[in-house]
């Protein structure tokens, strides 16, 4: 064996330590740059996050409702505003049509005596 001087052998020493404390870093990060590690703590952190919007979210709602309620509200008429609009466009023609009809009967019966009436009435 060769006789190694005291300063040769505590360098060997550090030397071990350090290249042990090198590997321990590269191990720690193969752990972090892993893809599934990286998507885990992603989807962690979106969770967390996630979480505490939804409770701000509830203590606003909890502080003014009203403005809450409008603000639903008013989404969801954006939302459904086309089929909305097309049921307000079949209200309006059937509203016209019975206008129309009316109109057209109370026009077939002006100028017609009530015997001309009952006659009409009794043929059908």
């Amino acid at each position: 064996m060769s006789a190694d001087t005291p300063e040769v052998v505590a360098a060997r020493i550090a030397a071990e330590r350090a290249r042990g404390r090198m590997m321990d870093t590269a191990r720690e990060l193969q752990v972090r740059l892993n893809p599934g590690t990286i998507a885990n703590n992603a989807w962690a952190d979106a969770k967390s996050r996630g979480a505490d919007m939804a409770e701000q979210a509830v203590g606003a709602v909890k502080q003014r409702p009203a403005l809450a309620g409008a603000m639903v509200g008013a989404l969801t008429l954006f939302l459904a505003r086309e089929p909305l609009i097309g049921m307000a466009g079949d209200f309006k023609d059937k509203v016209a049509e019975k206008r129309r009809a009316k109109a057209a009967t109370r026009r077939g019966t002006k100028g017609s005596t009530r015997s001309d009436r009952k006659v009409e009435t009794e043929d059908e």
